[in-house]
């Protein structure tokens, strides 16, 4: 049901006119969907006392607004009668009743209920003419300055056009959520530059993809078969397979999908890669097998990059002096009150002489004790030592141990947003001597690019991370591929230290990762253990079971806080045990009542726990990143999270960035670590379930792992190797830009002048 202007009613006649017809101001919008445009009113109407409900489909509708509806009277079963209309439209209120409860209704920033009724007072029903034509008279009105007015005048003129481009998108079948993103990208050009091309949304518009855009496309009369779509449509299939983690797909297995999903002839599909090829943004490559294969450009330049920067690294001098390890072993051990183990001491070695080196490993291995030693090694060197992780919560960990300063690697590069560039880069490279990057199984291609040709030619890179681990989410294996590539050295830390083997989660950590199902403890034992399974066989159940555990058990036996301490991770965003279903579930029994909004399917109390779902570096807050609601301000359309210590303002039409986060899915706790994780496994999560994203959830828990679910899921994820491998070519580039370089001298590391600390 699409908003109809009266003309197209006029048009109807007949139609129109068997259905009945009501007028009256909103009083009230007890709900609306930004979404499909549902609307439910509370509308004031002649010759009815009380208050009627008003259903029907409307791009947006503000209390105050004057509503004309056509439809029938019918009785719900759960809220009584209430007229369903067919065809609405709304009009700017003429009263200066309607006038004051339109303008105060949040709807543009700056005004609330208090500016609206001083407006109201001084210029009567010629407010809005006021607003739009002379602006500057606004500051007659007390408390209304300079800014106040600008800021007022630029949100009203923001909410006409936005309006206009909603009334145009709804009219065309689709949702009208994305209006406000899409003014801010095209302006008042809009609606000319959707109806030229409209498949531009889905290159240009973050949260408008292929599938919106081809629906406005279609409305727009774009034939189904025309170069254009198949254009899009090609780029957005290889888009998709990217989310898949490839950096690349085959050529004759990407025509045959994109003919299938668009539903046009293969010639076709064929002519239109050829043009995106020429028009270079995509990219076609043979491999040594003689595979074609076809990358976005992007992807294919991080690829290149990434193995060139890498080898051009590998290949010059390392910064540290000549070290005489014993002693400094020796120096190092008693400086830090422990021994370190042979795998230890022999990568220790490889980090002061090779200019790129990887350490990888699992829990209890002594990866941070062993970084921590080369750390403190180096900087008696006088070398100026850089700690970075791709999350927050990994960066905070790393400054915690090795009591350094650790930044993000998005704000280590320093994102520029007037350029919509990272400051740092092959012409400006980041300052220091040596770049420790941790958690670097969780780094995408992309990522990894910006990170490595921003590290100066004569540093020495150090990466860090557990290759068993769940690959990135963005596309790229890079920490493996480097790893097999034979080009790097490579220290694989294997022992798991006394004190660590006595946890459970570690050792059943380990257990997982080498094909064993994890032993628990069993009911009636005694004594207390940090890892327990809790047997449910219905998906019901278990939500019910995940609750009880979250809300009351586990906060009351193991005094964790049930929503700073405890995170739930699950396998995927949908069904019962999904992330999406968990998180309405857990903030209905910790966070029920409360200040609220509603927007893109969510609603957000005051307290709630929200994670960021997409980098946003003006606000300077990363995909992943884990915060609390503690502010809403409706007069100014605001909501504010806590990020560790730091307040971030979204905007209401900014809310699709975040999601509640008393659940999250496992590929999206990458890099941090709770002290409580409760995991559901069931089968109802088959197409997922697989060792590494087991071993990975395990992981996440530094003192209490409690897994909920069907033992036949858990057997099932600790069997399943992942089969899906991703396709990359980042291995063969590394080995070809070896190769190229085979004529150059791997220079030993001659004494630098710094001097040999003394080593006691």
């Amino acid at each position: 049901m699409v908003c109809k202007p009266m003309s197209d009613w006029q048009n109807r006649g007949d139609h129109v006119d068997a259905l009945e017809h009501l007028t009256g101001l909103v009083e009230r919008v007890t709900f609306h969907s930004p979404e499909s445009g549902f609307a439910v009113m509370r509308v004031k109407v002649r010759g009815h006392r009380e208050l009627t409900t008003v259903v029907g489909t409307l791009p947006s509708v503000t209390a105050g607004e004057w509503v004309d509806a056509r439809g029938r009277w019918v009785v719900d079963s759960e809220y009584g009668q209430q007229f369903k209309a067919q065809f609405l439209r709304t009009a700017p209120p003429n009263t200066p009743e309607g006038i004051e409860r339109y303008l105060g209704s949040g709807l543009i920033k700056g005004i609330g209920p208090k500016f609206a009724a001083r407006m109201v007072e001084t210029f009567g029903a010629d407010v809005f003419d006021v607003i739009q034509k002379t602006p500057e008279r606004l500051r007659q009105v007390d408390g209304i300055g300079p800014t106040r007015q600008q800021r007022i005048t630029r949100a009203w003129e923001e909410q006409r056009a936005v309006r206009e481009i909603m009334v145009f998108l709804h009219s065309h079948g689709v949702g009208t959520s994305r209006a406000f993103r899409i003014y801010k990208t095209y302006g008042d050009h809009a609606i000319e530059m959707v109806q030229e091309n409209p498949y531009r949304l889905a290159r240009d518009v973050r949260g408008i993809g292929f599938k919106t855009a081809d629906q406005i496309a279609e409305k727009l009369g774009v034939d189904r078969q025309s170069d254009m779509r198949a254009r899009a449509g090609v780029e957005y299939i290889l888009q998709t397979l990217t989310e898949d983690g490839h950096c690349a797909f085959p050529r004759d297995g990407l025509v045959k999908k994109a003919a299938k999903v668009l539903e046009i002839q293969e010639p076709l599909i064929e002519a239109a890669l050829d043009g995106e090829i020429r028009e270079r943004r995509l990219v076609q490559s043979t491999r040594n097998d003689g595979t074609c294969l076809v990358y976005l450009a992007s992807l294919d330049a991080s690829e290149r990059g990434l193995a060139g920067n890498i080898v051009d690294l590998l290949n010059r001098t390392h910064p540290c002096p000549q070290v005489d390890m014993p002693r400094a072993v020796e120096w190092v051990e008693k400086r830090m009150g422990l021994v370190l183990a042979s795998a230890q001491r022999k990568a220790l070695q490889l980090a002061v002489t090779s200019k790129v080196t990887v350490i990888t490993g699992g829990p209890g291995v002594g990866k941070t004790t062993l970084v921590n030693a080369i750390v403190k090694i180096l900087r008696a060197k006088r070398l100026r030592v850089i700690l970075c992780a791709p999350t927050g919560r990994a960066a905070k960990r790393m400054a915690e141990t090795s009591g350094m300063t650790a930044k993000t690697i998005h704000r280590l590069l320093e994102f520029e947003p007037m350029t919509g560039r990272f400051k740092h880069d092959a012409d400006n490279p980041l300052d220091g001597d040596v770049f420790v990057v941790d958690e670097t199984s969780m780094i995408d291609l992309v990522l990894a690019h910006h990170l490595v040709r921003a590290v100066p030619r004569h540093a020495a890179l150090i990466l860090v991370g557990d290759v068993d681990q769940l690959p990135s989410v963005g596309p790229g294996s890079v920490l493996r591929d480097i790893i097999d590539s034979g080009v790097l050295p490579v220290c694989r830390l294997t022992e798991v230290f006394r004190q660590a083997a006595q946890s459970a989660i570690i050792t059943n950590s380990h257990r997982v990762n080498q094909g064993h199902m994890p032993v628990w403890q069993k009911s009636g034992d005694s004594g207390t253990s940090d890892f327990y399974f809790v047997e449910t066989n219905e998906p019901d159940s278990g939500v019910k079971m995940i609750v009880r555990l979250v809300r009351e058990h586990i906060p009351r036996r193991f005094r964790h806080d049930a929503i700073d301490d405890i995170q739930v991770l699950t396998p995927m965003q949908r069904g019962e045990l999904g992330a999406r279903n968990l998180n309405q579930v857990i903030q209905e029994a910790l966070n029920p009542s409360g200040e609220s909004v509603q927007r893109y399917g969510w609603t957000f109390r005051v307290g709630d726990k929200v994670m960021q779902t997409v980098n946003d570096y003006e606000k300077d807050v990363f995909n992943g990143d884990i915060g609390r609601v503690t502010g809403l301000d409706h007069e100014e359309q605001a909501l504010t999270v806590d990020f560790d210590g730091r307040a971030v303002e979204y905007d209401f039409g900014e809310l699709d960035e975040i999601m509640l986060s008393y659940a999250v899915t496992i590929h999206k706790s990458q890099g941090s670590e709770y002290p409580c994780v409760v995991i559901p496994l069931h089968q109802q999560h088959y197409m997922l379930l697989q060792r590494n994203l087991l071993y990975t959830a395990i992981t996440r828990g530094r003192k209490l792992v409690v897994l909920v679910g069907m033992r036949k899921a858990v057997a099932m994820a600790v069997k399943r190797v992942e089969a899906r491998a991703r396709i990359t070519t980042l291995k063969e580039r590394l080995k070809a830009a070896t190769a190229v370089d085979d004529g150059h001298t791997r220079h030993p590391s001659p004494a630098s002048g710094r001097g040999e600390p003394t080593w006691p």
